[in-house]
């Protein structure tokens, strides 16, 4: 018997599953009447495998033909990231304790309709999808089954945290910049030079706020041009130090760089290495109480160069569960899309990879590992170190 850290992984075999199918295409108008319907819908078995999709369906998931997602799991068809992570597939690994869909199909297989939002993570082309997916209970000839019915409810969701994260901290920004030229303007000239460098320092803010979005959109439409160029890994974190030492999330909070961080010299693409990192060391910041240190540090392993920053704080394992997930943040619902655009930016973009660990004694550190192509250390950090 398969294990499972969730839902029941057994699974009915090929051809119980094609007779299933069988028996509900034989029903009269069956198959016409859900083809028409404009909306997914999916026709589970009482092991969560498909035995009927309607044409919406095939083409949300890429599929030809039914025959294509038969005996599948909904995570399964849609390649969700997590789907091939356990020998038991969709439903069984520990982040589908957090998955909307998996609750909702269990709820319907209790007998209950059930309704909720599932995030999901493409494995091959990294997009995120937000869907709603609906269950029902259903029974045809002595066999329990699972209508699903799901939306793609990802262009309302972005659009919500545009509004949300983006609208609203530009708007607070602009906010607090009028207050600073309105305090310049009434400075007396000797309070001038320090009145005009927190303009500078909220005007500085204002641009990162729409670059950051703007280099997340460009990034989901597969628009980002990388332009790689010879970098040097320490000397990349004492310019990510220098810039947020002096960060208005930093106030009361210390950064300081490994000693034993490597000079690597790799070749990556400078702008979009320093959004993903910058995005690395103002989580890490956000998540340390006044009085904390950030760390953050470069190393060798093996072809790869892993840069990361760590925090003392501890994430408790439900957010460890969801943190790359695109509509998911600590900072309240439609807040934060940090850490889902550090591995939307690697990923996709930087051929690496990012991961994180958590624990009450070391604390969350992120990680980003790019490849080397081979080359070492420099010149400079050979003599140093």
């Amino acid at each position: 018997m398969e294990k499972t850290l969730f839902a029941p992984a057994e699974r009915a075999p090929e051809v119980q599953v094609r007779d299933l199918h069988q028996m509900l295409s034989g029903i009269p108008l069956f198959e016409s009447l859900l083809g028409s319907v404009p909306d997914v819908l999916l026709l589970l078995n009482e092991n969560r495998q498909i035995v009927f999709a309607n044409d919406a369906a095939l083409c949300l998931v890429g599929a030809r033909s039914t025959s294509d997602v038969l005996g599948k799991r909904p995570g399964e068809a849609l390649g969700c990231v997590h789907a091939s992570e356990t020998d038991g597939g969709c439903g069984t690994t520990e982040f589908c304790q957090t998955c909307g869909a998996v609750r909702a199909i269990l709820a319907a297989q209790r007998g209950k309709p059930d309704s909720r939002e599932c995030r999901i993570s493409v494995e091959e082309s990294c997009d995120a999808m937000d869907l709603q997916v609906s269950t029902t209970p259903f029974e045809y000839g002595g066999k329990q089954f699972t209508i699903c019915a799901v939306q793609d409810i990802s262009h309302e969701k972005r659009r919500r945290v545009l509004e949300r994260t983006f609208f609203h901290d530009l708007l607070n920004t602009v906010g607090g910049l009028r207050g600073f030229v309105e305090l310049l303007l009434e400075s007396e000239p000797e309070e001038v030079p320090e009145v005009a460098g927190m303009v500078a320092q909220i005007s500085q803010h204002l641009i990162e706020e729409i670059e950051s979005q703007r280099t997340l959109s460009a990034a989901e439409a597969g628009e980002l041009s990388v332009n790689p160029d010879e970098l040097k890994a320490k000397e990349s974190l004492e310019e990510l130090a220098v810039l947020y030492r002096h960060h208005d999330v930093a106030k009361g909070k210390t950064v300081t760089i490994a000693s034993d961080s490597k000079n690597l010299v790799f070749r990556s693409d400078h702008a979009l290495l320093s959004r993903v990192l910058g995005n690395m060391m103002k989580n890490a910041l956000e998540a340390t109480s006044a009085g904390g240190n950030v760390i953050l540090g470069a190393r060798r392993d093996a072809d790869h160069v892993v840069f990361w920053v760590n925090n003392p704080a501890f994430m408790p394992r439900e957010v460890q569960l969801q943190v790359f997930n695109r509509s998911f943040s600590t900072k309240g619902p439609g807040r934060g899309l940090g850490t889902y655009s550090i591995r939307l930016l690697v990923s996709r973009y930087l051929g690496g990879a990012a991961d994180f660990e958590s624990s009450e004694a070391e604390g969350t550190t992120f990680r980003v590992r790019l490849p080397l192509d081979g080359t070492q250390e420099t010149e400079r950090e050979a003599l140093t170190s």
